[in-house]
């Protein structure tokens, strides 16, 4: 299990301080030390302390992350002095609310709760209500006003989130038959409440809560072996130590390398007064968000509860009101909203709400809670937002003048434009099919896969390569590996601000909750609705932006094309952006969708996929009798016959592209991989040649390499057949003088691929000369417009770029195979222990996804200014797959690429990447 790993010394010389006290109007901290004292804590600092907010935030203090770093260095220990600092501040908070830790006559109740730097909702630990013990009740009941009921519904909680957090999972209990504490003592409520024919929590009366107050205790007892503690300082110490623990906690930590969270951050711990929302129908807690998370609409967004705390909004116990008109849904929209049952106090937190969202400039996520009447607030964080959302907010902000245009795209995770580039289900399939269900649109865009009813299955089959959907009643942290693993996630029970919407908004995952119609039976594996029974392994399809359920596979499309707010953030960042961006494309079709998502040519061409595929037979036919030729005059002929298809796949590409440049690959796979295999396509190419099967056999036999990566292939075939070189230029040439002389402008790039010396370039640029005079001259005039340059794919010809230079007007970096070379791993089989390299973090990733830049970057660097040395405008680009990562997008921008290269659908991504890495060097 990963574990801090800060220097000691680092961490000892910078304990001076280390609690931080907000309320009052006043805070030690602000927004800016995010770092030291966590999002949370943070933002709590600034609400309650900077000039233009100072609101109603309880106060608190909070413990920094650098003490959670000692904590784990030192053995669970706590620097020396912690403990006193804690009291001091304690000894604050009671002075501002006027009552005291522990005190049987006016006590005062804290809650505990977690703190990173960057949000991890639901993945750590939090205490609410620590403080009340059977002493402090009497005098709680009297604050309270004689609310018996209120105070031992208090005390309930404390017991279930104390023993479940800090008796069991902070102290490395493993539950029993997978029945843990928390779950043993909900078990005993439901079984009470079925008993006395109750429906919700809140029917429970006073000896009701009494009597499962003595039953939890007695459960913990005979579960766990210890008593539940009835101090208020060892339940106070014991929630700072759980919030410590569950920094390395497995869902923590699962979440931590899902979104790339380090280990050795750590996590604050934030102690704050605890105000009630549960003290009957004049307090409420709630969950807001300045605009709308799903859709990124400029829309004030909430729910509420009335009588309840906190976590029963998160966890989707109660089915929540909204807090406005806007806020309805099929689900709530009879329900009473905050707006009208509590008009002053709803005024109050829509001005709050401005307030926060002006001062922040982002959108906030804000939870309340309203006690006897007064609000207050509990916390702010930047929201998290699906990518849809994140692009609409950049968008209308900047228009909004709330931010700037530099603002806006750094506002924007490559990973959250990358949603507007997935499927949504398909318009005009969902018009024809009818819904089995409806929910809360919580994830975007569409999916469809097999249901699964637990996180384990959900990974399981995953693994397999199933695409599956993750059914359950409602999630839980505990579900965060098989809800990254799904495609989509479908709960019946849960709001917009329920555990599976935040964490599926996070990640833009599709998602629907709530979705009450549905009855889940996870034991049976199956869920019903509306008479049909559906089955773990059949197939459902959901629309996350709409919230809807259907039955069986609807088919997918891609979601940007209509998008307004998509064209006007590629606008944007194509102004900041120095860093061109082309396209893979193979294809005529490939081309268009390119320019479709703004690419400004094709970075690779490559030819040898018109073998493949949609009508590839005649021409692959033709291309096999080229290969098994038994001398220069079969393939020649052979050759003559493939042209008109050669000519003609070019052609349509350059036609498409427009006068875009477009860098095209002379043919480079090795020559065997074309052989046929199937006796009927050896029988058809023996009786084309004249041959027998056995000779194609035999010559099949010839081709064979032992090593076919680094065998005879590229540079290599055109020096040993000439011939083959000449009929892929001459293609070229024709296709692009055509396309010129019907007053279309076309501009190919011609690239030799796998050069290790510039003696192999000279060969085949004397090749291409001589038919560029030919077609010149075939076609009337000077010349045809083209760029003759190399791929660098091997590190010899990267060291010697300044040899190569001489020859060439540009270098395209084949970084797949430069980074095969490299390190010496066959990209083909680096599955079966990259894997695990990076698990044990002898890489820090896989290196044919992220660009590795000590070595494979540092011969880029080197070629780049070797090649530059002979010729200064060189033009220099990468067409691997790295051409589509955003980290690897920021080290070709630095290293002075002209531009990079990618799949179709991730020139959007490298437009934002390149835009996002011109904006580091302004920062820098």
């Amino acid at each position: 299990m990963p574990t801090m790993t800060l220097k000691k010394k680092n961490v000892k010389a910078s304990l001076k301080k280390s609690v931080y006290f907000f309320g009052g109007g006043k805070a030690d901290g602000n927004e800016s030390m995010k770092n030291l004292l966590g999002g949370k804590g943070a933002n709590l600092a600034e609400m309650a302390g900077h000039k233009n907010l100072r609101l109603p935030v309880p106060p608190g203090f909070t413990i920094t992350t650098e003490v959670c770093a000692y904590y784990y260095q030192n053995g669970k220990k706590y620097p020396a002095g912690l403990k006193e600092h804690v009291l001091a501040a304690l000894k604050k908070i009671e002075a501002l609310m006027d009552r005291r830790f522990g005190d049987p006559e006016n006590p005062l109740l804290v809650s505990v709760r977690s703190g990173a730097r960057r949000s991890m909702p639901g993945m750590m630990e939090t205490v609410l209500n620590v403080g009340l013990t059977q002493t402090t009740i009497p005098g709680l009941v009297k604050q309270s006003n004689g609310n018996e009921r209120f105070v031992y519904d208090a005390y309930r909680r404390l017991i279930m989130m104390y023993s479940d957090v800090v008796m069991e999972k902070a102290a490395g209990i493993e539950p029993k038959e997978d029945m843990g504490i928390r779950r043993r003592l909900e078990h005993l409520m439901n079984e009470l409440k079925k008993e006395k024919g109750y429906k919700q929590d809140t029917d429970m009366n006073v000896p009701d809560l009494k009597n499962l107050c003595a039953l939890f205790k007695a459960k913990i007892k005979e579960t766990l072996g210890k008593e539940f503690p009835d101090d208020p300082h060892e339940q106070l110490w014991g929630g700072i130590g759980a919030v410590f623990s569950s920094w390395n906690g497995k869902r923590a930590i699962s979440y931590r390398r899902i979104e790339g969270i380090p280990d050795e951050w750590g996590t604050a711990v934030n102690v704050q007064a605890m105000v009630f929302g549960n003290m009957g129908d004049d307090s409420a807690t709630g969950v807001a968000f300045t605009r709308n998370p799903g859709t990124g609409e400029n829309g004030f967004y909430g729910e509420y509860l009335i009588n309840a705390q906190g976590e029963d909004v998160v966890a989707g116990i109660r089915t929540p009101a909204p807090v406005n008109e806007y806020s309805k849904s099929e689900h709530n929209k009879e329900m009473v909203t905050l707006e009208k049952g509590m008009p002053h106090l709803y005024k109050e937190l829509y001005n709050y709400q401005r307030r926060l969202e002006k001062h922040y400039h982002d959108m906030q996520d804000i939870e309340f809670t309203i006690e006897k009447d007064r609000l207050f607030m509990l916390q702010c964080r930047v929201g998290k937002r699906n990518g849809p959302a994140a692009v609409r907010m950049a968008v209308e902000m900047c228009r909004e003048r709330l931010i700037d245009a530099k603002t806006a795209v750094s506002r924007v995770t490559p990973a959250q434009l990358d949603e507007l580039l997935h499927p949504i289900l398909d318009p005009a399939a969902e018009k024809k099919a009818a819904h089995i269900a409806k929910g809360l649109p919580a994830g975007p865009g569409g999916a469809c896969g097999q249901v699964v009813f637990t996180a384990e299955d959900a990974v399981n089959w995953a693994k397999t390569g199933k695409k599956v959907i993750l059914v359950r009643e409602e999630t839980n942290p505990e579900d965060i590996e098989g809800m990254r693993a799904a495609q989509a996630i479908l709960t019946a029970r849960g709001g917009m601000t329920s555990h599976a919407a935040l964490v599926a908004r996070g990640w833009g995952k599709c998602c629907v909750v709530g979705a009450g119609a549905l009855d889940v039976n996870a034991h049976a594996k199956t869920f019903s609705v509306n008479g049909t029974t559906v089955r773990e392994g059949d197939f459902i399809s959901l629309n996350g932006s709409k919230g809807v359920v259907y039955q069986g596979r609807l088919p997918m499309v891609v979601g940007s094309e209509d998008n307004p707010n998509f064209a006007a953030f590629m606008k944007l960042c194509d102004q900041l952006r120095k860093l061109g961006v082309r396209a893979n494309a193979d294809t005529p079709d490939d081309a268009k969708k390119a320019l479709q998502f703004g690419a400004e040519g094709i970075g690779l061409f490559r030819t040898e996929h018109m073998f493949y595929g949609k009508g590839a037979e005649e021409p692959l036919f033709k291309l096999r009798k080229m290969i098994l030729s038994a001398d220069e005059k079969e393939r020649r002929t052979a050759l003559n016959e493939l042209f008109t298809h050669v000519k003609a796949d070019i052609k349509a590409t350059l036609e498409a592209m427009a006068g875009k440049p477009v860098t095209i690959r002379l043919i480079d796979p090795p020559l065997h991989e074309f052989v046929p295999r199937r006796p009927e396509e050896q029988k058809r190419l023996a009786d084309s040649l004249g041959i027998t099967v056995q000779d194609i056999e035999e010559r099949a036999q010839t081709l064979h390499e032992s090593n076919p990566m680094m065998g005879h292939r590229g540079v290599r075939l055109g020096i040993t057949y000439p011939e083959v070189s000449e009929m892929w230029v001459r293609a070229i040439f024709e296709a692009a003088a055509e396309l010129n002389k019907e007053g279309k402008k076309a501009l190919p790039e011609i690239m030799i691929p796998v050069t290790c010396d510039v003696k192999e370039i000279t060969h085949q640029q004397e090749i291409v000369k001589r038919i560029h005079s030919e077609a010149a001259a075939k076609f009337s005039v000077k010349q045809i417009p083209h760029l003759f340059g190399t791929m660098i794919e091997i590190p010899r010809a990267a060291l010697l770029a300044h040899e190569m230079a001489e020859v060439c007007e540009f270098f395209s970096y084949g970084t797949n195979d430069l980074t095969q070379m490299t390190y010496g791993f066959s990209r083909d089989d680096i599955g079966a222990f990259v894997p695990d390299y990076v698990e044990k973090k002898i890489l820090p990733n896989d290196p044919f996804n992220t660009l590795d830049q000590k070595a494979v970057g540092e011969l880029i660097n080197i070629g780049i200014k070797r090649g530059r040395s002979k010729r200064a405008h060189l033009k220099v680009g990468i067409c691997g797959e790295h051409g589509g990562d955003p980290k690897s997008i920021s080290f070709c921008h630095h290293a002075g690429m002209n531009y990079v290269s990618c799949s179709p659908y991730r020139v959007p991504i490298a437009r934002l990447a390149a835009a996002q890495a011109a904006l580091e060097d302004r920062k820098n």
